[in-house]
């Protein structure tokens, strides 16, 4: 039998239609698919920035031509018959090896391929060294005789203990050298020109024909006397040690014979890498870490550390912080509070929205243009005169360079504030204003505590954004080597007027300006890792704190 049919005129009912499940399964497999980016982004710089450091066994390959190299094996790739280099008709292995041979200075080259099919023969010498210099890179090779003060030692005297400890004696030797020159020449050479420039001062302000003028000119005779003679103290003491610095060097000589003679105190680390155990792999590999971490870079800053450049990071995105903090809380409070709601107020909406879209290199010649040539220039006018036309303002900086990603990042404050603004509910600000609250207090004890951690969320956001920007900071501050950090032991201990390193700048000059592109690979990837887990962690600690006012207002604990 057949189902009864609808009565006329009366609509049929449709199959139930189930449309959420699509969608929801398209919002879940995108959600999946950016977690697993971004873990894949996470170990890719874990395995490459963690294995920068970890030093690997140097191989010396005899070819058939009858060449002789030495090196680490740093990566196999596989080719095609007719890249190889081989002849034809010949089986080839179809691999090459590419073998950081060191010794830049000798052959030009840090880096060589070696068709796999073409070496003869490969062997480990445990006597072989690598040795980390000053300049120049690495160098591999045999270790052929030490003189310390004038006296030769070869053979079975220059045992591997001797020499490490030789080697650490001129590393400290080095650093004295280094602390005569920094902080001693240095600072008496920043007095003079200090002192120059107070007497400078005077002549523009009393005349140089005046009393107070000659009173001054008394005084600045008698500093640079006893500052000259403090200045050849120093450097004397500093030639005593290239004296006898001159006299400590080791000869070195490579797998074909070519030799090298290099002072100790240009020798940063030596070691045998093919005698090494894990524990010892692993001291050198934390003393390269430390290395990175704590120093200075070197060799067009493919090596030694990044040290400038983490705390240029660090201090311009906290006084970015500093700065757009106020200017946005400020900003988005008056929007949402106080300003009468209308056209007016919905265009300046616009505006600031279509602020976060403005590319950042336009904010970078806005800054050069207004804060650094106008106000800057300003500033070098009214105040630092006397060091005309040298500009102390007048050029880029760190607080033109903090002021300008302020500028940049303030659009994100603002709208993040409003909206936390917006979700404080109005029966506070009613129950406040019944009770004879004024405005600014209903807004000072009920709305702004309420909304702190969405206004901290902002801050997080723009954070993040500023500690990345590498455009604008090319123009108004951020440079390739810093002599001097922004914050140091002369008054007035910080000087924002000084140009910085900046890791995210740090990471595009290796990326992109080094001699030597895989010499400059490591060193990319460390640096990527420490720039994320700088983030990260200035993220955390904010994350930390939003989460506690969050608790607390939650318990209704005020």
């Amino acid at each position: 039998m057949g189902s009864a049919s609808p009565p006329k005129g009366q609509r049929q009912p449709s199959k139930a239609r189930h449309t959420g499940e699509p969608q929801q399964w398209c919002l879940g497999g995108a959600l999946l698919l950016g977690l697993a980016m971004i873990a894949g982004f996470i170990l890719l710089l874990l395995w490459n920035g963690l294995g920068a450091f970890f030093p690997k066994r140097v191989e010396v390959l005899e070819l058939a031509d009858g060449t002789r190299l030495a090196g680490e094996i740093f990566r196999k790739e596989r080719i095609k018959v007719q890249d190889s280099g081989l002849e034809q008709g010949k089986e080839p292995s179809g691999v090459r090896l590419l073998v950081r041979t060191g010794n830049f200075d000798l052959y030009n080259e840090d880096f060589k391929w070696v068709p796999e099919g073409k070496i003869e023969k490969r062997g480990l010498p445990p006597d072989i060294w690598f040795v980390e210099r000053l300049e120049w890179g690495p160098f591999v090779g045999f270790v052929e005789k030490l003189t310390l003060n004038g006296r030769e030692l070869k053979g079975e005297e220059v045992s591997p203990e001797f020499l490490r400890n030789a080697q650490e004696e001129g590393a400290r030797r080095r650093e004295r050298m280094r602390g005569l020159e920094r902080k001693g020449l240095s600072r008496v050479n920043q007095e003079m020109e200090k002192e120059r420039l107070l007497l400078k001062r005077a002549a523009r302000i009393y005349g140089e024909g005046t009393q107070e003028y000659a009173r001054q000119k008394r005084r600045y005779e008698w500093l640079m006397e006893t500052l000259s003679a403090r200045y050849k103290e120093l450097e004397g003491e500093l030639e005593r040690l290239r004296a006898e610095d001159s006299r400590t060097t080791i000869s070195l000589i490579t797998v074909d014979g070519k030799r090298k003679t290099l002072r100790l105190s240009e020798v940063v680390r030596m070691y045998r890498p093919n005698e090494l155990d894990l524990l010892a792999r692993l001291k050198v590999y934390g003393s390269r870490w430390w290395e990175f971490l704590t120093q200075e870079p070197r060799e067009a800053n493919t090596e030694g550390g990044i040290m400038p450049a983490i705390f240029g990071t660090f201090v311009m995105t906290v006084i970015m912080s500093l700065l757009v903090a106020p200017f946005g809380v400020v900003a988005a409070l008056f929007l949402r509070e106080y300003a009468r709601q209308g056209f007016l107020v919905s265009a300046i909406r616009i505006a600031v929205n279509n602020l976060a879209g403005v590319p950042s290199i336009v904010y970078g010649v806005f800054g050069l243009g207004f804060f650094a040539y106008t106000i800057g220039g300003r500033i070098d006018s009214l105040f630092y005169s006397e060091r005309l036309p040298n500009p102390t303002f007048g050029t880029g900086g760190l607080l033109w360079s903090s002021l300008t990603l302020a500028l940049l990042t303030v659009p994100v404050v603002i709208v993040a504030t409003e909206e936390a603004l917006a979700a404080v509910p109005s029966s506070m600000r009613e129950g406040s204003l019944a009770c004879g609250a004024s405005k600014w207090q209903t807004v000072r004890y009920i709305v702004i505590p309420r909304a702190m951690p969405g206004i901290l969320t902002g801050l997080i956001l723009a954070m993040a954004r500023g500690a990345g920007e590498v455009a604008p900071l090319m123009l108004v501050g951020v440079v390739k080597m810093a002599p001097e950090l922004p914050v140091d032991e002369t008054f007035p201990y910080i000087h924002l007027e000084r140009s910085f390193m900046h890791l995210a700048f740090h990471i595009f000059d290796l990326g992109f300006q080094s001699r030597n592109s895989e010499a400059a690979k490591p060193m990319v990837f460390a640096s990527t890792l420490v720039l994320v887990g700088l983030v990260a962690v200035m993220n955390m600690v904010a994350v930390i704190i939003r989460n506690k006012l969050r608790k607390k207002f939650a318990e209704g604990h005020f």
